[in-house]
């Protein structure tokens, strides 16, 4: 799983001890399995060949100290103490980081932004919220928000680090599995061993991806016996190691090692291996501090002690974990480490699967059919789409390499840029967000930073030996979500620069003809204000529109959730007796979307609950200012979430009787033209409603009725004449593509395909 975004799901809140020792032991299958197996790769990555200064051991004690003091200063310090406390509601990855940032400064490049999404209860977090006191402070947020190209810098940013993480999804898997197969190297001879390894290695990845649209949940429960019996397992090996074959190797837990290295290694910055990046991956602070950290630390010591005892190794075998572990014991110790990386590449497969989702509700890449896989938790989701491209390339590098030096380094370049990437904006969180001092934000950046540019500039220098290709990847996957948003951008801006005002709608009227036929009309818009081009060019064509008329946004907010008391914004749009109400509905970038059925009822049963508060619109009196295009928009949720207002029932069977309750009264009408479902408004006896509300009420029941009709919008992008001969490319050719290959929004698969009508427009952007 991506390093924050597993990081931050499992995070320990203020509970009693049994629950975060639960929820501590549950994290070490959901996001340690990669960063548990590491170990069977990170020394063959190190040395290429046989070890040098083998009287002194200098080299094997240096990259001991590396590894070491890595896991000490990035994990534990870094994540587990700093980078924790700027979570997203529970949820990380850049993509969090770059939400926090938008709510304190506003960046946001992303369309349908409103100030009332700010009132969100998920936007209040336990963060200094007081003015900037520093004048660095405020000079950079009004920098930021002054300048264009610094916003868009701060988004090309974030998605390059979503992009890195896909690529490690990619990477994890072929690593993981390669890795812990090698081990029948030793029993098979080196010449024989990849007619057997990647074969099988190729067939267990297969299963492993075939089998993701069942989901995790039926064997979720062996996930976590499975990486503490291989952490036990590694530490036991390591522990034995040191004591049979060098107890003296804790002295290479000296920083001085680290420095020594360096000084006489010509290829100092080099030696620091990419794959030191997975380190980076954690979650829950108990769980790492007590069980994965001293783990990893027994382990990796434990192969230096051996190392550091045979520079040879045994059949010309390149260094590697295998070799440390007793004969006797490789086979099983070969099952488990199997086990260790199937969970290891399941976590990563799902961290790619969320940061998709999330960039696809933000509207930075193209709209893909999310599965979820489990009823109960919410996280487990499954997107075909993705998931056979994983599939496909990770089957491509595992045959292509071969070996885990390139595969290694491969890896590692994705995830050290992750790392890179959450520094630099972490640096801004601290002054942004917790406006603390400046210098305490450039000490954070120049002290990790640092660190990580050095193993960075070692990914880079092995750009011919596999660091390529999460650069290609993490290329192809960047154009895709540039052109994505761009496009998207575009075709918002032609939405809001060609909207329509509700006086047009109501003057136009009586010149086009326009009549009102019974039902709901469900117009489907992005637009907040205003009404669409799109409609317009509808009625000027069809001059007609249901008795009721509601424009829908449906729009994801920069939060993981939004509550269900939160759910809805409703207002009028123009005078009451038009029957013109707004509506958007907010989900937050991790929520579920209700099916057809179920939304609509909480739709009109929102717009009643709306009309019986009485409001009527801007100002309280739509009517005298209709030129105005933002109308009052009332926050309102669920049915179930207020149970004291109105309420909706619908009957297969027609009666006029009435039936009353000692909080409610029945609200019913009889008035249909053919057999339809009966619906009721049970509404509270108090306060009382007055006459104008009730005649509305009785308006919208009636329409409710006579059923709900969707308009959807179909717009085709174009470039106008005289763009530049990159828009076209990028717009007529690149986005074009995508929208064709790109699923419809989620209401469009959702609404019933008899009761739907489509609209096609071209936007010459």
């Amino acid at each position: 799983m991506d390093l924050e975004t597993g990081f931050y799901q499992n995070r320990v809140k203020k509970e009693s001890w049994r629950t975060v020792l639960t929820l501590a032991y549950q994290s070490l299958g959901v996001v340690y399995g990669d960063l548990s197996t590491s170990p069977l790769y990170v020394y063959t990555s190190t040395f290429a060949e046989d070890i040098e200064n083998t009287e002194t051991n200098e080299e094997v004690y240096g990259v001991l100290s590396f590894i070491f003091w890595t896991l000490t200063l990035i994990p534990l310090l870094k994540y587990v103490f700093i980078v924790l406390k700027a979570d997203d509601n529970g949820e990380g990855g850049t993509f969090a980081l770059y939400s926090l940032l938008c709510r304190h400064v506003k960046v946001n490049l992303l369309p349908n932004s409103q100030s009332a999404d700010e009132e969100l209860s998920t936007y209040k977090k336990d963060i200094n919220t007081s003015p900037l006191q520093t004048s660095f402070g405020a000079k950079l947020k009004s920098t930021l928000e002054g300048y264009r190209v610094l916003q868009k810098f701060l988004l090309v940013l974030s998605l390059l680090g979503a992009c890195m993480v896909i690529g490690d999804g990619i990477l994890t898997p072929a690593i993981s599995v390669f890795s812990a197969i090698s081990g029948a190297e030793l029993s098979l001879g080196k010449d024989h061993h990849l007619y057997i390894e990647v074969p099988v290695a190729c067939i267990v990845l297969i299963a492993l991806f075939a089998l993701q649209h069942y989901g995790t949940h039926r064997v979720g429960f062996l996930f976590a016996p499975v990486v503490v019996i291989w952490l036990l397992c590694i530490s036991a090996i390591g522990i034995y190691n040191i004591i049979h074959w060098n107890p003296t190797v804790y002295r290479a837990l000296s920083p001085f090692y680290v420095f020594k290295f360096l000084k006489k290694t010509r290829k100092g910055s080099e030696a620091m291996f990419a794959d030191l990046g997975h380190f980076s991956q954690l979650s829950i602070k108990m769980a790492f501090t007590f069980m994965v950290y001293p783990s990893l630390v027994l382990a990796y010591m434990g192969q230096a002690a051996y190392l550091s005892r045979h520079h040879v190794m045994e059949n010309d075998y390149q260094i590697g974990f295998y070799v440390s572990v007793p004969q006797k014991l490789r086979w099983p110790v070969l099952v488990i480490a199997v086990l260790a990386a199937i969970v290891a590449s399941q976590a990563a497969i799902t961290g790619t699967f969320s940061i998709i989702k999330q960039c696809s509700a933000l509207g930075c890449f193209p709209r893909v059919k999310i599965v979820h896989t489990s009823s109960k938790i919410h996280g487990q989701i499954y997107i075909p789409e993705i998931n056979w491209t994983l599939m496909i390339l990770c089957l491509a590098v595992t045959v292509g390499f071969r070996d885990t030096k390139r595969l290694g380094n491969a890896a590692g370049l994705a995830v050290i840029t992750v790392m890179l990437v959450s520094t630099c904006l972490m640096s801004l969180v601290i002054v942004l967000c917790w406006h603390q001092n400046v210098l305490l934000a450039i000490c954070f950046g120049i002290f990790f930073g640092t660190i990580e540019a050095l193993y960075f500039s070692a990914s880079l220098m092995k750009f011919f030996e596999g660091a390529w290709v999460p650069i290609a990847i993490s290329f192809i996957f960047m154009m895709v979500m540039c052109i994505w948003h761009y496009g998207s951008l575009k075709k918002y801006e032609f939405d809001v620069q060609n909207k329509v005002s509700i006086d047009w709608l109501l003057s136009a009227g009586p010149t086009l003809g326009i009549v009102r036929i019974r039902g709901i009309g469900l117009i489907y818009t992005e637009l907040v204000s205003g009404i669409p081009a799109i409609f317009s060019h509808f009625v000027t064509n069809f001059p007609a529109f249901h008795q009721v008329l509601v424009f829908i946004c449906v729009k994801s907010v920069p939060v993981p959730r939004v509550r269900h008391e939160e759910r809805f914004l409703v207002g009028h749009i123009g005078p009451r007796d038009q029957h013109i109400y707004r509506c958007i509905v907010r989900y937050g970038y991790r929520d579920a979307h209700k099916d057809d059925l179920q939304f609509e009822n909480d739709l009109v049963c929102s717009i009643a609950e709306f009309i019986r508060t009485g409001k009527t619109g801007l100002n309280g009196n739509a009517a005298d200012d209709l030129s105005k295009d933002l109308e009052d928009m009332t926050v309102l949720g669920t049915p179930s979430t207020h149970i004291s207002g109105v309420q909706l029932r619908e009957d297969n069977e027609v009666s006029s009787e009435s039936v009353g309750s000692s909080k409610h009264r029945e609200m019913h009408t009889t008035l249909m033209t053919k057999p339809k479902k009966r619906v009721r408004f049970f509404i509270p006896e108090t306060p009382k409603i007055e006459g104008g509300a009730r005649e509305e009420l009785r308006e919208l029941m009636e329409a409710r009725e006579s059923g709900i009709a969707y308009i959807l919008g179909h717009s085709y992008v174009r470039t106008k004449q005289g763009s530049s001969l990159f828009k076209k490319m990028v717009i007529n050719f690149g986005y074009d593509i995508l929208t064709k290959i790109s699923r419809p929004p989620a209401y469009a698969l959702t609404v019933p395909h008899a009761s739907t009508l489509e609209v096609g427009m071209v936007y010459h952007v």
